[in-house]
């Protein structure tokens, strides 16, 4: 064992909540060691590949577009949404302390620190009958959230005067010590040589992210009352496995909410997988129409994106089949088919708004072409017949009946057939409903018929249930502080992000109203930062 690294602070974990609280430890004088599963190259964790957005309340940008939100506002529909009761103390304390300091400690922090907002606010997660997100609150990061987390990778160096910052890339925390009660320090492994690490510290700050990368701890702690699919893509990362939080358990700590889960019912396997079972999560088209194994329309409320994730996801779970198809045509895919992420959203990543103007007005069309010659799941054909037996081909069945697709097109394509006054199908009428929202307009088509003439080649998409972040994890105070089962602080133990269920051990409840990760992240950190920078807790 390499002689012990002293530090003032510990964290384990080197995703945005990590650096977050690195950067506030080292801008206030602290040593701080930073322990990261991962090559120094991915050194940002899931926040390098996700897509930037963020659930914000109130702010600048909001009331340029004349929207009139509030911390009331956005608490009443934070708490209704995720079904949060009144034994749920600590989430809704986190909810509260979300919704009233976004605004000054995400917002304008991310803005002081170079970083820009795209000059749109998107409206997601409405609600099946209105009862989610009540306005516009899903803010876009300038640059997606790889920028952001490069910009904080940057600053965390920028902070480090005097060399007070350790960074330990590709080493595993395997023990924490405690000393009478106090977490002092923790114990791992190099896992480029086996060259085994202790690391003493006052404070330590887990940061390691979910379970979500593990299917064994998904499975686990899936509510036994909601339908789970039989096969399940990973859009998480294997790392994020739930050891450190059993680990913790082990020592007092409180796991509370596990089984709530922020999954996606649209995943496809990615074409160039960074790890096995690695999936791309689809923001599914609102215009497509949702089918079942078999080629049926799955009713009979039709499923639309945009408005319950949560019970998208428990619909498509219910299927008989794992996977489901979303039908579409060139026309629907090219203005409304995205891949949620900093990988495919390269005009954002990259800061190229003219071309990310072009292809918002015109359609995307590369990104389509880019799927159908990268993914075998991704199937285009000029025709319902020849389009059906690809279908088939790929699941090495003939579940799909030629007749069956053919019908679930004619049957929504009847709908205008009649004049607009008598149209009678929901996913129409949500679809009409987003368009009601300028942004929502610029990237959803106007109802049509799915067999238009000239609308391109018909495209079907073979997608299943995909996990993402965890809902739950441990238990934590205002001052990310980790509880026991009596609700008492342990000393010396931290934790933040999505480790902590991104406040309070499940601060979202059953349902986010989307965009509330990167800021949870934040958030936590910084109130962990806070609090070993006082000396509290310690």
């Amino acid at each position: 064992m390499r002689k012990p690294i002293q530090s003032d602070v510990l964290v384990v974990g080197g995703g945005l909540a990590g650096i977050v609280t690195a950067i506030e430890c080292l801008r206030a004088g602290k040593s701080v060691t930073l322990v990261d599963r991962d090559t120094p190259e991915r050194l940002g964790g899931l926040a390098l590949w996700a897509f930037g957005g963020m659930a914000l309340v109130d702010t600048p940008l909001q009331r340029r577009m004349k929207l009139k939100d509030s911390p009331e506002i956005a608490l009443a529909d934070w708490l209704r949404f995720g079904e949060l009761g009144e034994a749920d103390v600590m989430p809704r304390q986190w909810a509260t302390h979300y919704v009233e300091h976004s605004r000054t400690q995400v917002y304008d922090w991310v803005i002081d620190h170079g970083l820009k907002f795209m000059p749109a606010v998107n409206w997601v997660e409405r609600g099946m009958q209105g009862d989610g997100n009540t306005l516009p609150r899903y803010h876009v990061v300038w640059g997606t959230s790889r920028l952001l987390t490069r910009r904080m990778i940057e600053v965390m160096h920028q902070a480090n005067t005097g060399n007070r910052l350790t960074l330990l890339s590709c080493h595993r925390i395997t023990a924490l010590d405690a000393q009478n009660g106090t977490i002092t320090g923790a114990s791992g492994i190099n896992e480029a040589n086996g060259q085994e690490v202790h690391v003493s510290a006052q404070a330590v700050v887990l940061a390691m992210g979910g379970i979500n990368g593990s299917h064994e701890e998904t499975r686990a702690n899936w509510v036994k009352s909601r339908p789970m699919p039989a096969t399940m893509l990973n859009g998480a990362h294997p790392f994020a496995d739930g050891k450190l939080h059993h680990l913790a358990a082990s020592l007092g700590g409180n796991i509370t909410h596990a089984g709530e889960m922020w999954n996606y019912a649209a995943g496809f396997p990615h074409p160039q997988p960074h790890f096995e079972g690695h999936g791309l999560s689809a923001i599914p088209c609102k215009s497509a129409l949702w089918l079942d194994h078999a080629g049926r329309r799955i009713g009979p409320q039709p499923l639309v994106t945009g408005f319950d994730t949560h019970e998208l996801c428990q619909r498509v779970a219910a299927q008989e089949k794992p996977y489901t198809w979303q039908l579409m045509n060139w026309r629907i895919a090219a203005k409304e088919f995205a891949i949620s992420g900093s990988e495919h959203n390269q005009r954002i990543r990259d800061l190229q708004f003219p071309l990310f103007l072009k292809e918002t007005l015109l359609g995307n069309h590369r990104l389509v072409k880019q799927m159908a010659a990268e993914s075998k799941h991704f199937l285009v054909d000029n025709t319902l017949a020849g389009l059906c037996a690809k279908m088939n081909t790929l699941t090495g069945t003939q579940e799909v009946k030629p007749e069956v697709l053919q019908h679930s097109a004619d049957a929504f394509d009847a709908n205008f057939s009649r004049s607009d006054s008598v149209v009678n199908d929901d996913q129409i009428r949500r679809v009409e409903h987003a368009r009601h929202w300028g942004p929502d307009k610029l990237r959803t088509c106007k109802p049509a018929p799915l067999q238009k003439p000239g609308t391109g080649p018909f495209i079907a998409i073979q997608m299943q249930l995909i996990t993402r972040k965890s809902l739950g994890g441990l238990q934590t105070d205002l001052q990310s502080r980790v509880l026991n089962a009596a609700g008492q602080p342990m000393p010396g133990l931290y934790c933040v992000g999505e480790a902590a269920g991104f406040g309070g051990g499940g601060a979202s409840g059953k349902r986010s109203l989307e965009g509330t990760f990167l800021p949870g992240c934040i958030l936590t950190a910084r109130a962990a930062a806070r609090s070993i920078n006082a000396g509290r807790g310690l």
